[in-house]
Parts: structure tokens; C-alpha cells; sequence
């Protein structure tokens, strides 16, 4: 495989994860970042410790706040947050060539649109191949060099093949999917289901709880993702099943902590101001909206909108779905 030029936007913990992967592997890696005050305390320390403790970041990653360094790469990640996306995307637009292959790892639904961040992304730059990054992936443990597989889809399958190539070592393994709508209904629902498997962790229920939860809110966001025209085959993947189960399951997921923290009474807003980036928080709102458009039953999503956004008691809609009508799966 040839070495590339890879320019990767957002210094959070998955976008230093990569660049570590790309330089391991031998490619050319310009890490941006917005926020200087990151960018100093890589190169002062040689680690984020705020979003990927203790991996040293390779002093031949470069690292800018200049986002004009997009400027001639082969391939250039967006690893920014939902919110973001959009407005990173327009700033980096005079600097991005039409030959650069886009990757998004973004995993979430924009508020207000709807929008998948690959429709985002292609709005912005029409004529560039996009690529979708998703699975069961914790940065914190790609950092540390423990083995980790993920899905890269797009409508162009040689793309998606060579962005496999690229990023593919003995530590990150990469499987080739055709189906950028379900990958990425995966990717943003399941931080949802994340929210109230924590909710459930915080309030002291135990595995069947859980099991429960994950188990139906598959079924959710597989419903929502079909009906959206993503493949059946998909949600039992790697950026369906194995990313809802990662995301609900482990302290490393902020979407699960912050969930935690709601279960044990703190404040919905409160909670995620405490955790960081929770992208479930959002992401919650848009899939209900996104889902009644479409006639998708979600009740689990119902569930944590009311404790979100309408005070309702956790215990509360524990209650609610437990009483809901008896049916089949």
C-alpha cells in the first residue's frame, strides 16, 4: 500500500488514536485541532490527558491549529462532534481538493436537519468520495494498542477498500460495508441506547436490565435504519450490535457515564456538563423526531426523551415500558 498524506480534523481521543495507527503504519499525519491550548499540551507533554491518557502521541504526528494543513492530503478524517461537523467542514472547504477521499467518524444525527454527517459532509463537498468510519471502537483502548475492528462504508467500494488498506495493521482491523445509511443509524442510535443502559446501571438494576435494553434497542434503531433504506445484515455487525454493546457496556463510553450520573439524580444537563461529550444527548431528540416522520416505533427513545428534556422520574419510565402492551418480537 502506498503511504498517504493524512490530515486528520479534531484532537479528541478516536482522532489521536488514528493518527497514532497512521504514523505506526508509516503514513504522513497532520493531527488539526481548534483549540491551541490542546495542541500546546501535546507538544509540551506528548499526550492529551484530558481525552487519551497516558498514549504518547509520536513526534512525527505534526500538529496545527492552521487548517489550511488539509491542504494536498490524499485523505482527511473528521473526527469532530456532530455539532461541529458542519461549520469545521465549511471552514476546511477552500483548502480540501476534490481527489481528497473524506472520512467521517462522527457518530450522531444533526439537530434541526436530521441529517447523517456523510449528508452533511457531501452538501459541502459535492464532488469528494466520502467514506464512513463506525464500530465498536473505545479510543482509549486503540491508543493503548488493544485490538479493535470497525466498518468503513461508501457508495464507492473502491474507496472504501483502499481507506481498508490504509488503516488496517496488527492492532486495527477494518472490514469493508456497502451501507453508509445503516452504519451510521448504528453509530449515532446506539449512543442513545447507551444513555439509558446507564441510567439503568445508576439507579442499581442489574444484567437482565440491561440485557433487556440493549437486546430491544437494537430492534429500535434496526427498525429506524431499515426504514431509512439500511440493510437488515448491518445492525448484527460491526457497527450495529458490536457498537451497541461496547457503548452500553463500558466506562470508557461518556454517553454511558453520563447516564449513570442520571440515574443516581443528577440533572440530565448537569450530568453531561460533568461528562464531556455526550453525544446520545442530542442525538436522543433527533432520533424521536426523526423516527415520528418516519412512523418508527421507538418507546425506549420515547422513554429517555421525557427523563431528558421533560423531568420525567428515571424510575418513571422504567415503569412506563415495563406496563406497555404485551406483544411478540
Amino acid at each position: 500500500m502506498d503511504k498517504k498524506r493524512i490530515t486528520i480534523l479534531g484532537s479528541g481521543g478516536w482522532g489521536l488514536a488514528l493518527a497514532c495507527t497512521c504514523d505506526r503504519l508509516g503514513h504522513s499525519v497532520t493531527v488539526w485541532s481548534a483549540f491551541k491550548d490542546e495542541i500546546d499540551a501535546i507538544k509540551r507533554t506528548g499526550e492529551l490527558k484530558a481525552k487519551l491518557p497516558g498514549v504518547q502521541i509520536p513526534k512525527s504526528v505534526a500538529l496545527t491549529t492552521d487548517i489550511s494543513c488539509a491542504t494536498g492530503a490524499d485523505i482527511v478524517l473528521i473526527g469532530i462532534p456532530t455539532a461541529f461537523v458542519r461549520s469545521v467542514c465549511e471552514q476546511a472547504k477552500p483548502h480540501i481538493s476534490r481527489e481528497s477521499i473524506l472520512v467521517s467518524t462522527a457518530k450522531g444525527l444533526e439537530g434541526g436537519t436530521l441529517k447523517r454527517m456523510s449528508e452533511i459532509i457531501s452538501e459541502i463537498f459535492p464532488e469528494n468520495t466520502i467514506v464512513v468510519m463506525s464500530g465498536p471502537s473505545h479510543a482509549e483502548e486503540l491508543g493503548r494498542g488493544i485490538p479493535t475492528a470497525v466498518a468503513v462504508a461508501s457508495e464507492n467500494r473502491d474507496a472504501a477498500v483502499m481507506i481498508q488498506q490504509a488503516f488496517s495493521d496488527n492492532t486495527l482491523r477494518l472490514y469493508v460495508n456497502d451501507d453508509v445509511i445503516g452504519c451510521e443509524i448504528g453509530g449515532a442510535v446506539k449512543n442513545v441506547i447507551a444513555l439509558c443502559c446507564g441510567v439503568t446501571d445508576g439507579l442499581g438494576l442489574g444484567d437482565n436490565t440491561k440485557a433487556a435494553l440493549i437486546t430491544r434497542g437494537l430492534s429500535e434503531l434496526s427498525r429506524l435504519g431499515e426504514a431509512l433504506g439500511g440493510k437488515p445484515r448491518t445492525f448484527s455487525g460491526l457497527a450495529g450490535l458490536g457498537d451497541l454493546v461496547v457503548t452500553c457496556t463500558s466506562i470508557h463510553s461518556r454517553n454511558y457515564r453520563a447516564g449513570v450520573l442520571i440515574g443516581q439524580g443528577i440533572e440530565p444537563e448537569e450530568a453531561v456538563r460533568r461528562t464531556g461529550t455526550v453525544e446520545g444527548y442530542a442525538c436522543a431528540k433527533a432520533t424521536l423526531e426523526l423516527a415520528g416522520k418516519l412512523g418508527v416505533s421507538m418507546p425506549i427513545t420515547e422513554e429517555i426523551n421525557e427523563i431528558l428534556f421533560k423531568g420525567q422520574p428515571v424510575r418513571q419510565g422504567i415503569i412506563d415500558l415495563m406496563s406497555r402492551p404485551t406483544g411478540s418480537e
